[in-house]
């Protein structure tokens, strides 16, 4: 799809803005190394979701990386943990999605976590600290040791496209691209081949 040919979904708050699988992420201006970025989650009706601390790692071909390391206070409305595992973001440089690397120290043996996700966008709120958000689309991609790969929350995302009104062709567009990047997972292609390994070195370094 074109960016001429992208559909300009109503947003949460009512505004209009192009929300397509064939989205580009904005690039993040004045990121480094070792800086702090909290991943802020919202829903499609404004709602607060999950909030994430981590440590900018770097970026490559697949997008820009993120460390969130064990013992990190983790939040949403009504739920609240320090994690118990080490982790790694991608945010990809294209597309409807933000994906969650794990290794073995994962509790539960989730490796990798992948969220439906639209309306990228990086603000930076002080120096040296910036803010990734997302909005949510309930659609998740999981592999997990002893039970492969699986697509997650369908019945959530078919309750929510109704009470929260998601437009036609956004269901769409979440429905093919969750069926896409489950492929990918399942196929282990790039970036789900192991690319993560070495941002967990430079994460622990």
């Amino acid at each position: 799809m074109r960016d001429e040919d992208a559909l300009k979904y109503p947003g949460p708050a009512g505004e209009c803005g192009p929300v397509t699988h064939k989205s580009t992420t904005r690039i993040p201006a004045g990121l480094q190394p070792g800086q702090l970025v909290v991943a802020r989650n919202r829903k499609w009706n404004g709602k607060a979701h999950w909030v994430v601390p981590g440590r900018y790692l770097g970026e490559d071909r697949h997008g820009w990386w993120i460390f969130q390391g064990t013992n990190e206070f983790c939040s949403r409305p009504g739920a609240a943990f320090y994690t118990r595992s080490d982790a790694v973001l991608l945010v990809p440089r294209s597309g409807d999605w933000v994906a969650t690397f794990y290794d073995s120290a994962h509790p539960n043996g989730v490796r990798v976590y992948v969220d439906l996700a639209v309306a990228h966008e990086w603000t930076e709120i002080r120096p040296a600290v910036t803010e990734f958000h997302v909005i949510d689309m309930d659609l998740d991609i999981i592999r997990m040791d002893g039970r492969g790969v699986f697509i997650d929350d369908q019945d959530e995302f078919a309750e929510h496209a109704v009470t929260m009104n998601y437009p036609d062709r956004l269901v769409q567009d979440i429905q093919a691209a969750a069926e896409e990047l489950y492929q990918a997972v399942k196929a282990e292609q790039a970036p789900f081949d192991g690319s993560d390994v070495e941002w967990f070195t430079k994460g622990r370094l």
